[in-house]
């Protein structure tokens, strides 16, 4: 059975979630077909082999690092091309984000492969992964089969649960590379991910959520208080992030981040299904609004209608008595 290769995104000595996530998918569906799970890794001196080792417990066998210039799509992409060509794997899998999307791509137009973009599950099917993404506004499902040696499969943002396998270190195997000229052309001038705020919303278990309904952006103060006060973050939608309330680093929905906290507060959001298929998958959902007639309310687990103005100081002033702060 054809092996599956997951890249995993890292800075600074860290390993990404999301492609931690794509690690523990690739270990379970490689489970399912009989084979095996890899990653591959480019970089410099701060993947150790202690570091790349903690994948084994996201369920990768091996570990292929090769040194040179991370964050940037070209140079993976000969790497990854020359460990496929080695090793013979199947599927390639990446957790999303747009430098996955990238390498994802050029990987297919270099193997000629088949890739399915915005993933949100993949499945066993006769022996063979099934990959489904939300279609048409995300009301219909469309289901990817790959033809020929490789599959490449590159999921939403958050589509993949982080899960431990409790197996052991990783193998690492060091992959000596030579650079296609033009992948060594660009070169990174400096690296950041900008999030707004220092809580990264995909990683927050609570979020306070702005609309429009905030009425300006000096509004977003009541959302960032009661967020404080829960030990949460905000985010905000695609028409408060246009209109420069809020930055595009906290943009939930269908052109932002998906999430999926325990809590997920909506201030003022009316509910379109841009903005749903990018927080749909939250434990709980509370909604505020004034117009009972909401879109939101129809998939919330609690609804309240009123002046949320009113509503959030007050809530607030409730749990900072309950914590006694």
């Amino acid at each position: 059975m054809a092996e599956i290769l997951v890249y995993v995104l890292h800075n600074e000595g860290t390993l990404n979630r999301n492609s931690l996530g794509a690690v523990s998918e690739a270990a379970k569906l490689a489970s399912e077909l009989g084979t095996t799970a890899d990653a591959v890794v480019v970089g410099g001196s701060d993947l150790t082999d202690d570091l790349l080792g903690t994948l084994g417990s996201y369920g990768a066998g091996r570990v292929f690092r090769a040194a040179g210039p991370e964050g940037l799509a070209q140079p993976v992409v000969d790497v990854m091309a020359k460990v496929i060509d080695e090793h013979g794997h199947g599927y390639a899998i990446f957790g999303g984000g747009l430098l996955g999307f990238e390498i994802g791509a050029g990987l297919a137009a270099r193997k000629q492969a088949g890739v399915t973009m915005e993933v949100t599950g993949v499945s066993v099917e006769d022996g063979k992964l099934v990959a489904e993404r939300p279609i048409l506004g995300d009301s219909q499902i469309s289901r990817s089969k790959y033809r020929g040696d490789l599959g490449i499969i590159i999921g939403r943002i958050n589509a993949f649960e982080v899960r431990e396998s409790g197996s052991g270190p990783a193998e690492v195997v060091d992959v000596e590379i030579e650079y296609s000229p033009w992948s060594t052309k660009a070169t990174m001038v400096q690296r950041g991910e900008q999030r707004g705020a220092d809580v990264n919303i995909e990683d927050a278990k609570i979020l306070v959520a702005g609309g429009r309904g905030l009425g300006k952006a000096e509004g977003f103060e009541l959302a960032e208080a009661l967020a404080n006060a829960l030990g949460g973050a905000v985010a905000a939608t695609r028409a408060v992030v246009d209109a420069g309330w809020y930055p595009y680093a906290a943009q939930i929905g269908q052109t932002g981040k998906t999430v999926s906290p325990k809590l997920y507060l909506a201030a003022g959001i009316s509910g379109a299904i841009q903005h749903k298929v990018g927080m749909q998958s939250s434990e709980n959902i509370v909604a505020i609004n004034k117009d009972a007639n909401a879109p939101i309310f129809e998939f919330s687990d609690l609804g309240i209608v009123g002046d949320l103005n009113k509503i959030l100081p007050r809530l607030t002033e409730a749990v900072k008595a309950k914590k006694g702060s």
